[in-house]
């Protein structure tokens, strides 16, 4: 099991009177990739800049390695950031943009040189050391922006949305690459985004945060098929959230149907929120289904339909490989494992 490299403890932010993180507690670990994922105006940028000490917490502590850290400068911490704007010195070539950090502390030549290979060699860029700046690709310059700061050998890397710049096929790569890129180094990565797909795809860890507070903490799996309310649930992922009500334990209604589930420990006939999620509705013939309805749209996805089914004055989103047609009436059933009850509200507080 990893040790903890970085707590916040009860870390509170203001700016004049509005609250941009509300006393939040998270752990961090050595070598963990944990990414703070959330909508914007979440406080996980904030989060970020606080650990990197380019922000003081209104109150709260920041540790590493159990070293109160509240008042070192950024130069002093074992942290390097990667922006999303990669801020690479145009007048350098890609040998001296990474060097850089080397040479403002004096390493010497031949030990910059060997470091200076080995982080091109990481990011899949040797030969390219004497290009400028302006010949690479948005991805190129993404890669050389992370040599440049894996060169200093931080023990923690802080990314700050740095694939936003990038189209949808290269930020696919770069996912990938950078997974495989922490996973060499062995370095703890904290990573902020507002794509929960980035998130599942690359994350050990995945801190859900909303109005500065967090919601939920976990791995991808944990978040996706678990989500602790319903904010959780419709911002990872697509979600049907319908008004419910649990009967007893392993009871729920909604739709007008009584099923069997998994959760209990709720009040008796209390209101729930109900999410099933879009690929766990089953298609089965409209006569004694539990949910009947008639398809409203359909778009296919390539792998998948995606189809809208209006029943009984709720939309369920659906997902099927079976090709459908707007019109069509058609049955819908869930297994107990199909169905997750939260709690009836959007959010909560840490």
């Amino acid at each position: 099991m990893s040790k903890d490299l970085i707590r916040l403890v009860n870390i509170v932010m203001k700016f004049d009177e509005d609250v941009i993180l509300n006393s939040i507690n998270l752990d961090i670990k050595d070598s963990e990739f944990l990414t703070l994922l959330g909508p914007s105006g979440c406080g996980k940028t904030t989060t970020l800049r606080i650990i990197g000490g380019f922000q003081e917490p209104t109150s709260g502590d920041v540790f590493f390695e159990e070293k109160r850290i509240n008042g070192v400068p950024p130069h002093k911490r074992k942290v390097n950031t990667v922006f999303q704007k990669y801020a690479l010195f145009t007048h350098m070539n890609i040998y001296e943009n990474v060097a850089f950090g080397l040479r403002i502390s004096k390493t010497p030549e031949a030990e910059i040189r060997r470091r200076v290979t080995d982080a091109l060699a990481l990011v899949n860029l040797s030969g390219y050391e004497k290009r400028s700046v302006n010949s690479l690709s948005g991805g190129q310059q993404q890669r050389i922006a992370i040599a440049r700061a894996i060169i200093n050998r931080p023990q923690v890397l802080l990314l700050d949305e740095p694939l936003g710049a990038l189209d949808l096929k290269l930020r696919k790569e770069m996912q990938i690459e950078l997974k495989k890129i922490q996973q060499q180094v062995g370095i703890t990565f904290v990573y902020v985004t507002h794509d929960q797909e980035e998130a599942l795809t690359m994350s050990d860890t995945i801190v859900v945060m909303n109005n500065g507070n967090i919601q939920q903490i976990g791995t991808p799996l944990d978040i996706y098929n678990e989500p602790k309310n319903a904010f959780v649930a419709d911002f990872i992922g697509e979600s049907n959230i319908i008004d419910g009500r649990m009967d007893q334990d392993l009871v729920v209604t909604f739709a007008g149907h009584t099923f069997q589930c998994l959760d209990s420990g709720f009040e008796k006939n209390e209101p729930v929120d109900v999410v099933v999620r879009p690929e766990d509705l089953h298609l089965c013939p409209p006569e004694g289904a539990p949910i009947r309805g008639r398809v409203e749209s359909v778009v296919f996805k390539g792998v998948f339909y995606e189809a809208m089914v209006q029943s009984d004055g709720y939309t369920w989103q659906l997902q099927t490989t079976t090709r459908l047609s707007v019109g069509d009436l058609i049955g819908m059933s869930l297994t107990p494992d199909d169905i997750h009850i939260m709690h009836k509200t959007r959010e909560v507080a840490e």
